[in-house]
């Protein structure tokens, strides 16, 4: 695992981990990538997930603060490096964490 705080990110990376910190349960969608990098203009669409008939879940991280990143994210930005252009159709998000993404391939 690559130990990477969240200070040592681009600005548009460290927009990035906010949005899933805020988003905490849901979906990320149609995010942009320009050179390996999240793009925040167009704005991506959020969906929250709210389970009902239960007590919000507090967030552990005020999104102002820095901290070690976790491997989900590392490897998130790790895959926007290995794509450098596109658009991620869906990052879901749990704990605000990336759980798991989709994003289309042009065919081969």
């Amino acid at each position: 695992m690559t130990n990477l705080a969240k200070r040592s990110l681009s600005p548009t990376q460290q927009w990035l981990v906010e949005l899933m910190q805020r988003l905490f349960y849901g979906q990320i969608l149609g995010l942009h990538i320009r050179d390996g990098q999240p793009v925040a203009d167009p704005p991506p669409r959020l969906v929250r997930d709210r389970k009902l008939g239960s007590e919000p879940v507090p967030q552990p991280v005020s999104p102002r603060e820095d901290f070690l990143l976790k491997q989900q994210a590392v490897e998130l930005f790790h895959y926007f490096d290995e794509i450098g252009e596109g658009v991620i159709d869906l990052i879901e998000v749990k704990h605000g964490l990336p759980f798991r993404l989709q994003h289309t391939e042009p065919p081969a």
